[in-house]
């Protein structure tokens, strides 16, 4: 499938963070309600003077209350708009957006570009305190209290079974002819200082529900209800398990998206596009 620009047009590569708590959501949806997507095509029709809405191509399309550092996005422009506005483009947007959306950088995406199918990972993190007084009021919107105490020893032994290339059937939401089919590249866990449980979750791609039904897992290992191996054992029978819990969004923040070297996009583009199966799998 080609992914060229098409003639007359210029693909800018937008960098934006958010807070998710009043968001459903990135993607937009029928009936008025308020998303990411929403907020940020509406502003950049307004300081651009379009007539037209310009369409938004996101890294990782995020549910209702999860949080965004390091979204990317892309957007193809008409020249003569780009050409004309992207001197004061990012401060003219800062004047529009609300709030709790911000765009920190706009510039010319290299040749081959492509937000999401471009992506060689996303990191997220999700954040947990099991403190008996609950969550600093201060970072409420931020943080799961768990009034449970958290064995983290115990969390990151069972993590270290879900690395790896394996479907995740049992971890996901299923959506119709999309493969659960992802490559956990790091699942770790930190507590910090201020007793913070940290879980940092990197994959090549996400499929819905996957980060927080993770996290639901792991917590319930952590406050030993479960065993170390028995997420793996989730895992391996391929089917969704009643005890799998999948935790509140707003723990949840997309930290960062990785892309390769300039030359290497294009190729990256067309091989994510490519449905996968595990070695030995049917087809479809």
């Amino acid at each position: 499938m080609s992914d060229e620009v098409a003639a007359g047009l210029v693909r800018v590569r937008l960098d934006l963070s958010y807070d998710g708590r009043e968001f459903s959501g990135w993607a937009k949806q029928a009936g008025g309600r308020r998303t990411v997507q929403g907020e940020i095509e509406d502003a950049l029709r307004t300081v651009t003077r379009s007539p037209e809405t310009y369409e938004l191509t996101v890294a990782g399309r995020t549910d209702a209350g999860v949080h965004a550092r390091g979204q990317v996005a892309h957007v193809d422009l008409p020249r003569e708009v780009w050409a004309e506005h992207h001197v004061k483009l990012l401060k003219r947007l800062a004047g529009r957006l609300p709030r709790d959306v911000r765009v920190w950088a706009l510039r010319e995406a290299p040749s081959g570009f492509n937000a999401r199918f471009s992506a060689v990972w996303r990191r997220y993190a999700y954040r947990v305190t099991d403190n008996p007084g609950g969550v600093d009021p201060l970072l409420r919107g931020h943080v799961l209290w768990h009034d449970w105490p958290l064995d983290v020893d115990a969390m990151n032994e069972a993590a270290r079974g879900l690395l790896g290339e394996h479907d995740f059937a049992a971890y996901c939401k299923k959506r119709e002819g999309a493969t659960t089919i992802r490559t956990l590249q790091e699942l770790s866990l930190v507590r910090g200082e201020d007793g913070i449980v940290t879980a940092t979750v990197r994959a090549d791609a996400f499929c819905h529900n996957m980060v927080r039904s993770l996290i639901g897992a792991l917590l319930f290992v952590g406050d030993g209800h479960r065993t170390p191996d028995w997420p793996a054992k989730v895992l391996a029978a391929g089917v969704r398990d009643s005890a799998v819990h999948v935790v509140r969004p707003h723990g949840l923040t997309l930290e960062e998206v990785g892309y390769p070297a300039d030359e290497l996009l294009a190729a990256r583009n067309k091989e994510a596009r490519n449905k996968r199966s595990l070695p030995g799998a049917g087809c479809c």
